[in-house]
C-alpha cells in the first residue's frame, strides 16, 4: 500500500507518527517530539495506540492483557475499531482546531504486526486499514530500528504484555515488516537508527525531519501549509 503526502494542500498543521517493533523506543521518541513542539509554542495532542480514549483504551485493556485469547483476525478488527474512534473523537477535532498531533503506533503497526507478523492477507489488511483510520494518514513517520535481541530485552524489562510476550521470532517479522514499509513508502516513512542515547536517537529524528523539507513552527508562526488526505492511503 504506497502512501505519499500531498504538500499544496491548505495551512493546517502536521500529523507525525512514531513506529517500530516493541522496545525500540519510539515512546521517549514521540514525547521528546512532542515537548519540542510545545516549548515552540505549538499546540500538540500527543497519542498512543491502541488508547487516547475511553473506549480505545479498554479495547487496548483487551488486546494487550497476556490472559486474552485473540485470533489474529479478532485482533486485526480489535485494533482497527481503536483507531476508528481515536480518529473520529480526538484526531480529526486535533486537526481542525489547529493542533499537531503526535500519535505513538497508527495504521503502519498493522501493517507490520498482522500483515506481516501473523501472516494476514495484505489486501485484506490494507483495506481494514483504510477503514480504522477514517481517510487520515500522517505526513511522516518514523520508523525505529534496533535489533530485535536488544528490542525485546528492554521491552520485556519489567513485563510483558501480550503482543511482547509472542516471542523473538515474531518480534523479528515485526521488524521486517517494518522496514518493508519502509521501502514501499520512502517518502513518507522515515528510518531512524535507535542505538544510543535518547537525546542521540532525537537528534537523528530532528534531522530526518527538516531533510524532508518540514520543520517546526516558530512561537507564533502559522502552521505549515500542509492537511490529512484520504488519498495519502
Amino acid at each position: 500500500m504506497n502512501q505519499t503526502t500531498d504538500k499544496s494542500s491548505e495551512s493546517r498543521p502536521l500529523f507525525v507518527t512514531f513506529e517500530g517493533a516493541d522496545g525500540c523506543g519510539k515512546s521517549t521518541q514521540a514525547a521528546l517530539f512532542a515537548d519540542a513542539l510545545q516549548k515552540a509554542g505549538a499546540k500538540v495532542e500527543c497519542l498512543r495506540e491502541p488508547g487516547g480514549t475511553k473506549t480505545s483504551e479498554a479495547i487496548r485493556q483487551l488486546l494487550l492483557n497476556p490472559a486474552s485469547d485473540i485470533c489474529p483476525m479478532s485482533e486485526l478488527l480489535l485494533f482497527e475499531a481503536a483507531r476508528a474512534q481515536l480518529v473520529t473523537e480526538v484526531i480529526k477535532p486535533a486537526l481542525a482546531a489547529g493542533t499537531w498531533v503526535v500519535c505513538d503506533r497508527f495504521f503502519d503497526s498493522t501493517s507490520a504486526y498482522q500483515r506481516v507478523g501473523r501472516a494476514l492477507d495484505a489486501a485484506l489488511v490494507d483495506e481494514a486499514n483504510k477503514i480504522g483510520s477514517c481517510g487520515i494518514a500522517p505526513y511522516i513517520t518514523f520508523v525505529f530500528d534496533l535489533p530485535t535481541s536488544e528490542a525485546l530485552a528492554r521491552a520485556t524489562k519489567n513485563r510483558t504484555d501480550r503482543m511482547e510476550g509472542e516471542g523473538e521470532t515474531f518480534q523479528e517479522k515485526v521488524r521486517q515488516g517494518y522496514l518493508e514499509i519502509a521501502r514501499e513508502n520512502p517518502e513518507r516513512i522515515k528510518i531512524i537508527d535507535a542505538a544510543g542515547t535518547k537525546d542521540e536517537v532525537f537528534s537523528r529524528v530532528k534531522a530526518a525531519f527538516e531533510a524532508a523539507g518540514f520543520a517546526f513552527p516558530q512561537v507564533d508562526s502559522p502552521s505549515p501549509s500542509l492537511s490529512p488526505s484520504a488519498s495519502n492511503l
